[in-house]
């Protein structure tokens, strides 16, 4: 009996051999690899990367489907499941054996919290490969002044390489989704380009800077910044967040840690 895809979940399988096909020569699986796919749903992709690797973590939330992966699996290879919400796994538990290799066509009504979520645990990453919205890779990948340039671009890009590698039409699913689809790699820049001098303290200015995008950053920061230590960063403060690129931020980020810290 086929299994009815749940709104609450936001399931839409991916049925296309082409397009997994695609994917699978995207990730390039080695066996030696510690692949953990999240949303594995019927096991369209869960079982040639299987096939390839011998071995995969799968993380599912709906525990309906867990009897029919494991039942799929039979004889393919070794399938670990793990039953829950992805936001609530430690994605460095898993990493004991290697560092991960992340996959998985991402419910789109949580797909932003969940890549940060990812992100999170970059240090623990070696690649990340995603089918999402295409409107969100979109927004990932997007340029300083696009108009869907934004908190999301900003973050993931001082994170990683942004490499978007195919379309996927809405027929590629049962049942077919609303929007365009789009896959999309991810791949953790090298550590010395990650230090920050407070991360934390970037993100909020991240946050503040695009929560009010059509304001001045001397408006939208008024809460963490004056226009005198926006400028100390080289940057104007008449400036709007959509202008700045990454690296921006992270110097005014780094102005205001130095300044906070005198």
């Amino acid at each position: 009996m086929q299994h009815i895809p749940r709104k609450r979940f936001g399931q839409h399988f991916l049925h296309d051999q082409g397009i997994l096909r695609k994917i699978v020569l995207a990730i390039a699986p080695k066996p030696d690899d510690n692949v953990v796919e999240i949303g594995p749903g019927e096991g369209a992709l869960t079982l040639p990367l299987l096939r390839e690797l011998g071995h995969l973590t799968a993380i599912e939330l709906d525990r309906d489907l867990v009897p029919r992966l494991r039942a799929a699996a039979e004889g393919v290879g070794a399938l670990e499941i793990v039953n829950a919400d992805v936001l609530t796994v430690d994605f460095s538990t898993l990493a004991a054996k290697g560092p991960l290799r992340i996959v998985g066509n991402l419910p789109y009504n949580i797909s932003s919290p969940i890549l940060f979520h990812c992100i999170e645990s970059i240090d623990a990453i070696r690649d990340m490969h995603f089918m999402l919205q295409k409107e969100v890779v979109e927004r990932m990948a997007a340029a300083p002044g696009s108009k869907v340039y934004g908190r999301l671009s900003v973050m993931l890009q001082l994170a990683c390489r942004v490499d978007p590698l195919l379309e996927v039409p809405p027929g590629a699913f049962r049942p077919p989704p609303k929007v365009d689809s789009a896959v999309v790699r991810l791949t953790p820049r090298p550590p010395e380009e990650r230090r920050f001098a407070d991360p934390a303290l970037l993100a909020r200015v991240v946050k503040a800077a695009f929560g009010q995008r059509r304001k001045t950053l001397s408006n939208a920061l008024r809460e963490l910044a004056d226009a005198k230590k926006i400028e100390q960063a080289g940057i104007d403060p008449r400036t709007r967040a959509e202008q700045l690129a990454p690296a921006a931020f992270v110097r005014l980020a780094d102005v205001l840690s130095a300044t906070a810290s005198r």
